[in-house]
């Protein structure tokens, strides 16, 4: 179980980090779209203004200190907190894709499952 909490938090260092700064979203979402668009999930890349960015920065921001604290205390704990945020975060993907967001926010979902269910199993002791 450590391990997949600590793979997932890395998942999400390296998913997240492009959303922390105001400087890096912009490359980060065409990069996101562009992939959309490259397997025929075109969507128009939305502009923000200042409100709009903020939330996206506290985002990444709390996702990217979520992160780091899974990488430094891989328990078991933190990998079932995980799976309650995972869940939250599909319901909100598949929501706003149900309002009209680009389909390839989806993509998201895969790994918010994959994750989400990784995390949420028994853990057995080793034997030894």
């Amino acid at each position: 179980n450590r391990a997949i909490v600590r793979t997932s938090a890395i998942y999400d260092l390296l998913t997240a980090i492009g959303f922390v700064t105001p400087w890096s979203v912009p490359s980060t979402l065409s990069l996101i779209f562009g992939a959309g668009e490259a397997v025929g999930l075109g969507a128009a890349l939305p502009s923000f203004g200042p409100v709009q960015m903020l939330f996206v920065n506290l985002m990444g921001s709390a996702v990217l200190v979520w992160s780091l604290a899974r990488l430094a205390f891989p328990t078991q704990a933190m990998g079932r907190f995980d799976a309650l945020s995972r869940a939250l975060f599909l319901i909100w993907e598949v929501w706003a894709v149900l309002q009209g967001a680009p389909v390839v926010i989806l993509a998201f979902a895969i790994a918010e499952i994959g994750f989400g269910i990784a995390e949420l199993l028994p853990v057995t002791a080793k034997a030894s």
